[in-house]
C-alpha cells in the first residue's frame, strides 16, 4: 500500500488494518485507527495489543475520530505525528484547507475567511471537508488547536491562561473542556506527563514530527548556501550538522524560529527540534506551520526513493541521499521576490541582491539573537521601490516590481490555498515571469512535489552523465529529482 494512494484506498479495511497489524509507521498520519472497545483513537504503529477487526474503524484525520467520540491514544500520542503526503501530492481543496487551517486561518478570519481563500462558498467547503476529511472546518480547527495546546503544555512554563490564547481558544473554559474531551487528561496531568528536560527560558522548544530517512544535512546545506543576512543565519559543523534560523513576519508580530538539522534513519519518524521566540503567543501555530514547510515535514520519503532509484540515471544518487527533502519556505511572497532576484544569476549573486534588498528596505526588529536584525521587506514595499534603485537590468527591476505590486494587491496568492494551475498561470501573465520563475515559486513556495525546470543550468549541468534520461518517468516525484540533481553539483562524493 502506498502512502500516496487515493483517499478512498488509504481508509481501505484491508489495507488500513494491514497497516495496523504490521506496526508500519509509514502510516503515522496518513489515517487514525479508532478502536470502539476502548473509546481511544491511534496512530498505525501503536505499540498496544493489535485490537480485533471487529472492533476498530478508520479515520482520514485525527478531527474525524475526535467527531466520531474517540479520545487521542495517550501511548503512542497520535497527533504528534507527520501530516498525509497526499495533502501536497493531490493538492486538493480538502489538502489546501488542511495548510491554511495549521496556519490557523479559521482561527484568525473564520470559516468564511477560510473559505474565500479557497474560493468556495463555506456551506459547500464544509460539505468538501467532510466527505474528504470526515470533519468539517471548524473541527478540523479545534483538533489543531488542541495539539497546538497539549505542545505548549508539555513544553514550556507557560500559564494555562496564555496556553489557551496562545493556541487560539476563545477562553480558559473552552481550552480545558477541549482539552479533558481529546485527551481525557487535565492540563496539569498532562504538564506532568513531559520529561525531565526543562524549558528554555523566553524560547519555546517544540519538535516537528518527520518521516524518516530524513537528509537533514542536504536540507541544512540548501539553506545555508542561500541565507540572507539579516534575516537567516546557518551554522554547519564539520560533521554536517547544525542548525538554521530566520526572522518571521507572522500574522500577530515578528518571531524567530531555529531548527536543528541532521540526518535521520529507517523507515518510521523522528523529530526535528525546534525553537520559537514569537512577538505574540498566538502566532504559536502559525510559526509552527511555516516551519514545517521549510523542512517538507510531510514528505513520504520511502515512496519517493523507491520510485526514484528505480532509474538507473538517479539510483546512485538516491543511495547516497535517502530521505532528500524539497526545501520549503516560510513566505511565499519573499520567496517569489527572491526568485525573480536570482533569475539568470549564481545562488551567490542572488543571495547578494536579497541582502542589498534587506538593508535598505527591510524592517529592522529586535530578536535578541545576534545577526537576525530585519524582517524581510513586503510586497508593497518592494513594488514601491523605483527601479532604477536596484542594481540589476532594468527588465527585471521592472518585473520585480510588478511581480510585488501583483501580491500586494491580492491578484496572487502564494499561501498554499490557490489551485496551483492557477496561481502559475497568474504569475505568467506577468511582464518578465517566465516558466523557471513560476515553476521556482511552485516548487518551494506551493509545496509542489513535481516540477520540473528544464532550462535551469544546474540541471543542465549535473545531466551531463546522464543526458538521455526521460524526467517525464521521475513524475510525480520530480521536485525531488530535481533536488538529487542540484544536491549532487555541491556534494559530488556525497561527503
Amino acid at each position: 500500500m502506498q502512502i500516496t494512494a487515493t483517499r478512498r484506498e488509504q481508509l481501505d479495511f484491508t489495507r488500513c488494518y494491514t497497516a495496523v497489524r504490521s506496526r508500519d509507521r509509514r502510516f503515522d498520519g496518513v489515517f487514525y485507527t479508532a478502536v470502539r472497545t476502548t473509546g481511544i483513537y491511534c496512530r498505525p504503529s501503536c505499540p498496544a495489543r493489535t485490537p480485533a477487526p471487529r472492533n476498530v474503524s478508520f479515520h482520514a484525520t485525527a478531527a474525524a475520530a475526535q467527531a466520531a467520540g474517540y479520545r487521542a491514544c495517550k501511548r503512542c500520542l497520535p497527533d504528534a505525528t507527520p501530516g498525509s503526503p497526499d495533502w501536497d501530492v493531490a493538492a486538493t481543496v480538502a489538502g489546501r484547507a488542511m495548510r491554511l487551517i495549521a496556519d490557523g486561518v479559521v482561527d484568525r478570519e473564520g470559516v468564511d475567511g477560510l473559505a474565500a481563500r479557497l474560493g468556495y462558498s463555506p456551506r459547500h467547503l464544509s460539505r468538501l471537508l467532510r466527505a474528504e476529511l470526515g470533519a468539517g472546518p471548524l473541527a478540523l480547527a479545534r483538533t489543531q488547536r488542541a495539539q497546538t495546546a497539549r505542545a505548549l503544555v508539555e513544553s514550556t512554563e507557560l500559564g494555562f491562561a496564555d496556553v489557551a490564547f496562545a493556541a487560539g481558544f476563545a477562553s480558559v473554559r473552552q481550552f480545558n473542556e477541549t482539552i479533558r474531551e481529546v485527551y481525557d487528561a487535565t492540563p496539569s496531568q498532562l504538564r506532568g506527563r513531559r520529561g525531565r528536560n526543562r524549558p528554555t527560558p523566553g524560547a519555546m522548544d517544540l519538535r516537528i514530527a518527520v518521516r524518516t530517512p530524513f537528509a537533514g544535512r542536504a536540507l541544512l546545506r540548501f539553506l545555508a548556501d542561500r541565507a540572507v543576512p539579516g534575516i537567516e543565519l546557518a551554522d554547519v559543523r564539520a560533521d554536517g550538522t547544525g542548525w538554521y534560523a530566520r526572522t518571521l513576519e507572522l500574522p500577530q508580530g515578528p518571531g524567530v524560529a531555529r531548527v536543528e538539522l541532521a540526518d535521520s534513519d529507517g523507515v518510521g519518524s523522528s523529530y526535528v527540534p525546534l525553537r520559537l521566540q514569537l512577538h505574540d503567543l498566538r502566532d504559536t501555530a502559525a510559526a509552527v506551520a511555516r516551519m514545517r514547510a521549510l523542512v517538507d515535514a510531510d514528505a513520504d520519503p520511502v515512496a519517493v526513493d523507491d520510485h526514484l532509484a528505480a532509474d538507473p540515471a538517479l539510483a546512485a544518487l538516491v543511495r547516497r541521499r535517502p530521505g532528500l527533502r524539497v526545501p520549503g519556505h516560510v513566505d511565499g511572497a519573499e520567496l517569489a521576490v527572491r526568485a525573480v532576484l536570482g533569475q539568470q544569476v549564481t545562488v551567490v549573486a542572488a543571495r547578494t541582491a536579497a541582502s542589498r534588498l534587506v538593508a535598505a528596505h527591510g524592517r529592522p526588529v529586535e530578536t535578541g539573537v545576534d545577526g537576525l536584525t530585519h524582517l524581510f521587506p513586503d510586497a508593497s514595499t518592494v513594488a514601491a521601490i523605483d527601479p532604477g534603485e536596484l542594481r540589476m537590468p532594468r527588465a527585471r527591476a521592472r518585473a520585480l516590481a510588478g511581480l510585488a505590486a501583483a501580491i500586494a494587491a491580492g491578484e496572487v496568492s502564494l499561501d498554499r490555498g490557490p489551485d496551483r494551475a492557477e496561481v502559475r498561470r497568474r504569475l505568467l501573465a506577468l511582464p518578465g515571469i517566465g516558466p523557471w520563475t513560476a515553476d521556482y515559486i511552485a516548487l518551494r513556495a506551493l509545496g509542489h512535489p513535481d516540477v520540473w525546470l528544464p532550462t535551469d543550468v544546474g540541471v543542465r549541468n549535473a545531466r551531463v552523465e546522464h543526458p538521455d534520461a526521460d524526467p517525464e518517468r521521475w513524475s510525480p516525484w520530480r521536485s525531488y529529482a530535481l533536488l538529487h540533481l542540484w544536491t549532487s553539483l555541491s556534494d559530488p562524493l556525497g561527503e
